[in-house]
């Protein structure tokens, strides 16, 4: 290492552009926020408002360029740094190292045998970066009286993190170094890399994405720039449209909820040399240890000395992989795509549905997901599915009929069709449903097989394409599914087979059995539903190794009504995460 300035600004030469005038950057800036603030583009024109938002943001950069704050040297360089600062502040650093694993990139590498559940790993919180800690910092006063900041933890960490960069005095200098230069998130992807995403289901979010940091990175500037508050802020004089991509890029990546000293509620963190560990499929072994104030993570499983030690980010779909850590989980068991379903408040059994749906506890619109395995519908998808294939004789059976209200306990078990009839309807319905979306993508799985061939892929197309494959995978999964139940139920049907019929008895089947398709609805989180807009955050006490309570960290999954529109606002992008690494939105 050695030394002297390990900061730079560059601001002429190494190809600066031409010195712009506060006033010329001013009103680029302004026409970009006019831009991102606009109304929601109507259907169909979501691309074309991307491709002027990214205009004006290369417009931007162009002008900015070598005004960006950077470190010499490589990330690497780092790293023994990082390990020794942990050390001294009271984190754990014996049983493993930092290396280089190829492809996953850095990550930690055990230099011990380490037994499954062994508490191997531990941070203070002094270590964390959080938001009482910009509270605490030279951001305190703007965050007192800006209300974006206020509402939204996980921009303050954006920001927190960008003035503690600037700062060679920093006390998390030795962490920040230590973070990728640049991150493999959407928004890194070149316009025609973006495109290969055109028609997915993914699509929509990565465009929000980038609609939402151009917004607030416009938003930010304006306030740096002009707000008291913000006088002393070391961003007053370089703040870069790259700079807030990557303190975004950062947080989004790696953002943590933990529990606040007293315990009573959740805030936003970055935790240092944990966030440097990589995903595999398993279970959540990290918490927080209030009786020792630290976060806290036991072995995934057996780890031989030089292996690579893994942890589990929680149950996400490859879409949230990609839009939010910028990579793609071949070996993904929790893969699923989003499915728009709900009753038109125009047909003529709206309200009968929507009451028998509501009695189970489901909304009339809703996000649903298809599973990458079997079944591919979960039990609020099929209860769903069930009702919205009801005749009206069906829907007064399970409204004003013998046990009615148990009855409804039994929408969403396999086990008890509501009639021959309506199971051939809703596998029809779900076979027809995965065929049309199927027909909406610009390529075909062979296709997508024949370009991930191509040797001279760059990283984000090919992850692009990855993406856009299993996709279609899934859904052809569900369609296939759909067709050999459909062909199942109309054989039962012809045979006259006899319907399984529910008794009052079989409620304990129902409440005891650990089968997820057999749970009654109502007494069940839709965990199926994702929630695109809202932000939501969930407290779980687990017990690490038997002994402390400590809260654990997971990614619970929410309802969202169809007809929401995108929210406009400065504070909509990087929400708030409540699993084990990273965000999300």
């Amino acid at each position: 290492m050695g030394k002297k300035s390990r900061v730079k600004t560059q601001k002429s030469g190494s190809g600066a552009s031409a010195v712009v005038s506060p006033k010329e950057m001013m009103n680029l800036i302004s026409e970009l926020l006019q831009k991102c603030s606009s109304a929601a583009p109507s259907a169909g024109k979501e691309w074309e408002e991307y491709i002027q938002i990214r205009g004006l943001v290369e417009k931007i950069r162009k002008k900015q360029k070598g005004m960006s704050v950077v470190f010499e040297g490589t990330r690497e360089d780092y790293f023994p740094e990082l390990m020794s600062w942990a050390q001294e502040n009271g984190a754990s650093c014996d049983g493993f190292t930092i290396a280089n694993f190829g492809s996953e990139g850095f990550g930690l590498q055990a230099t011990r045998d380490i037994k499954a559940e062994e508490l191997f790993l531990w941070i203070p919180r002094k270590m964390l970066m959080t938001v009482e800690s910009a509270q605490n910092s030279v951001l305190g006063s703007l965050y007192s009286q800006d209300r974006i900041l206020q509402a939204m933890g996980n921009v303050t960490l954006a920001l927190h993190l960008l003035c503690e960069r600037a700062n060679s005095a920093s006390f998390w200098l030795p962490y920040i170094r230590s973070l990728p230069q640049e991150y493999d998130t959407p928004l890194y992807y070149q316009q025609e890399e973006v495109q290969l995403l055109l028609g997915t289901q993914a699509v929509q979010d990565v465009l929000n994405q980038y609609k939402n940091t151009a917004r607030q990175y416009a938003y930010f500037y304006k306030l740096v720039q002009t707000h008291p508050a913000a006088s002393k802020l070391p961003l007053k004089d370089s703040f870069t449209f790259d700079d807030y991509r990557w303190s975004v890029s950062s947080v989004m990546t790696r953002q943590n909820q933990i529990p606040t000293e007293d315990g009573s509620r959740v805030t936003l963190a970055l935790i240092p040399l944990w966030d440097m560990c990589n995903h595999t499929n398993g279970l959540i072994t990290t918490g927080y240890n209030l009786e020792d104030d630290r976060c806290e993570c036991v072995a995934l499983q057996d780890y031989k000395e030089n292996e690579q030690i893994y942890i589990f980010y929680g149950t996400r779909s490859n879409a949230e992989f990609v839009i939010h850590n910028g990579f793609f989980f071949q070996d993904n068991s929790h893969d699923r795509v989003k499915i728009k379903l709900g009753v038109s408040k125009s047909e003529r059994l709206y309200a009968m549905k929507a009451e028998v749906l509501a009695r189970a506890g489901i909304p009339a619109s809703c996000v649903f997901a298809l599973h990458c395995n079997e079944p591919p519908i979960s039990a609020q998808l099929l209860a769903f599915l069930r009702v919205f294939c009801m005749t009206e004789e069906e829907l007064k059976d399970y409204l004003l009929g013998d046990h009615a209200i148990n009855k409804i306990f039994t929408l969403g078990n396999s086990e008890f069709p509501v009639s021959w009839e309506n199971e051939i309807k809703l596998w029809t319905f779900l076979e027809t449903r995965a065929a049309l979306l199927l027909k909406t993508y610009k390529t075909t799985s062979e296709e997508d097989r024949s370009m991930l061939e191509k040797p001279d892929l760059s990283l984000h197309s090919r992850v692009a394409i990855q993406l856009r494959l299993a996709e279609k995978q899934i859904l052809e999964k569900a369609w296939a599914s759909g067709r050999a139940k459909r062909l199942n139920f109309q054989k039962k049907q012809e045979e006259g087979a006899p319907l399984p019929r529910y008794e009052e008895s079989d409620i304990a089947l129902l409440e005891n059995t650990n089968a997820d398709a057999k749970l009654p609805i109502i007494l069940r989180k839709l965990e199926e539903v994702e929630d695109g807009q809202g932000i939501q955050m969930d407290e779980h006490t687990h017990l690490l190794n038997g002994e402390k309570v400590v809260y654990g960290m997971d990614m619970e999954a929410n309802g969202e009504p169809v007809h929401n529109e995108t929210q406009e606002k400065v504070s909509k992008d990087i929400q708030v995460s409540v699993d084990v690494k990273g965000s999300n939105e």
